[in-house]
């Protein structure tokens, strides 16, 4: 089918939060208040944050304040893939802090572990499958490494497996699949805004004063506790976990570290049990391709298929804007490379198409750090696997505020920054080239020119 076809009845919003379940917003701050802890962003970050203050010590008076709703921008727009790493994968991870990856892998998996039993805890109906995921290689330069990966991973314990053409074959049909690797209990797939909705609900519980349609204007430390302003009020608190992504900084230090880059994905119809039968996939993973400029697609509860990636969109300039998350020339892309993929699945129509911004820093994975003499604790920079890894960062947030030392207070990863990007218009040039440069990378069998090399060497080498 033309793409253009498949994508025409396509509504613009993103699937997840075009759901019944949505819950009625909570009303605005119009008052001035006073809490022990302030919470800034209903995002993961901000929830998971609000949720384990409360349960690390129930007499806390916690506060959260939302922008807009809980959970309608990266929270309730990404794929659903909840992965165990923290480390924006296990190569990132190692390429870093070597030294300490046996550590990051058990506490990823913790975290995970964790998360699982939250949403079993307070019956959060978030569809969560410990599916694991397949990462396929397309074309054979992507089955480089792919041995030595799995060995490592088995050396860390692991569950990886590799699969060769026929056995990736066999767990999902595609003629594009050249092989892959299976991490089998390091993932999980659920619907985020139904988690994001669920912790909301969780948080209340417990006693967590919420308010949406209420974004921090300002921050203003008097010297025994913080001020935050709404629009129509304000709450001072001892302590605050800022957990706002990639939006403007409200703690000035944070705006050289992070970027903002447009995700974008499709969601079909929903297949028929002939069409699923076509595609096999009986063991639902979540799927990466190995290409740089990666795809990541999975299979919904009721078996719809979520196609996303591939073009990683820097706007020049770096500004956040509801008309980037609309880009048809990408959806077309995406829609093409769909039929590549599932020829099998020919006609088939998408029912929905959107963007979101992901907060992206040199490192690609989270960044952490205290501001207004410890009372203020920020994790910021998650760069798309956030849906697990914000858990981790909201209790290295609490960690921080509480002044005690802990394991993951003492890691490397935490106490070390990111390198900064250079200003505009310098950095829409280094990050434009950068785009450039890994689309090179892939049409010549993943050979990397002399600037992505020399980013490898400076340690900022990275795909999309």
């Amino acid at each position: 089918m033309d793409p253009l076809k498949a994508l025409a009845d396509a509504e613009r919003k993103p699937y997840w939060l075009d759901s019944p379940d949505k819950p009625e917003p909570l009303r605005r701050l119009f008052e001035e208040t006073a809490a022990d802890l302030a919470v800034v962003g209903g995002g993961f970050s901000g929830l998971w944050a609000a949720l384990m203050a409360k349960e690390r010590d129930p007499s806390l008076d916690v506060v959260l304040l939302e922008g807009r709703r809980v959970g309608w921008a990266a929270s309730g727009r990404n794929g659903g893939f909840c992965v165990a790493s923290l480390t924006h994968g296990l190569a990132n991870g190692l390429a870093r802090w070597p030294q300490e990856i046996s550590t990051l892998v058990r506490l990823g998996r913790d975290n995970l572990d964790e998360i699982e039993r939250t949403v079993a805890r307070y019956g959060i109906d978030c569809a969560f499958e410990r599916t694991g995921e397949l990462h396929v290689a397309t074309e054979p330069w992507q089955l480089d490494g792919m041995a030595q990966d799995v060995e490592i991973a088995r050396e860390l314990g692991m569950d990886h497996r590799l699969l060769d053409r026929d056995q990736a074959r066999a767990e999902v049909a595609s003629p594009t699949y050249a092989g892959g690797l299976w991490d089998r209990d390091g993932c999980a797939m659920l619907d985020p805004a139904r988690l994001a909705w669920g912790l909301r609900e969780a948080c209340l519980s417990l006693g967590v004063r919420i308010y949406e349609r209420s974004p921090v204007r300002s921050l203003r430390d008097d010297g025994t506790a913080i001020e935050l302003t709404t629009p129509h009020g304000k709450v001072r608190a001892a302590k605050v976990a800022l957990g706002t992504g990639v939006f403007p900084p409200l703690l000035g230090r944070l705006k050289n570290f992070v970027v903002p880059v447009y995700d974008y994905a499709l969601m079909t119809e929903p297949l028929s049990p002939e069409q699923l039968a076509s595609v096999g996939w009986r063991n639902r993973q979540g799927i990466g391709d190995g290409a740089n400029q990666f795809h990541y697609y999975r299979l919904t509860e009721d078996d719809r298929i979520l196609w996303g990636g591939y073009d990683a969109v820097y706007y020049n300039g770096g500004r956040v804007r509801q008309e980037y998350e609309q880009r048809d020339a990408t959806f077309a892309t995406l829609a093409s490379h769909f039929s590549t993929t599932f020829p099998q699945l020919e006609g088939i129509r998408f029912t929905h198409r959107w963007g979101g911004v992901i907060d992206t820093c040199s490192r690609f994975s989270a960044f952490f750090g205290k501001a207004h003499r410890g009372r203020l604790a920020y994790a910021v920079g998650y760069t798309g696997l956030g849906v697990g890894a914000t858990r981790f960062g909201a209790n290295v947030m609490l960690d921080l505020l509480s002044g005690e030392p802990t394991e993951r207070t003492e890691l490397r990863m935490v106490r070390e920054k990111p390198v900064p990007f250079p200003p505009e218009p310098l950095r829409s040039g280094v990050i434009q080239l950068t785009r450039w440069s890994i689309a090179q990378a892939d049409a010549h069998e993943g050979r990397r020119n002399i600037w992505l090399r020399t980013l490898d060497r400076l340690g900022l080498g990275f795909d999309s």
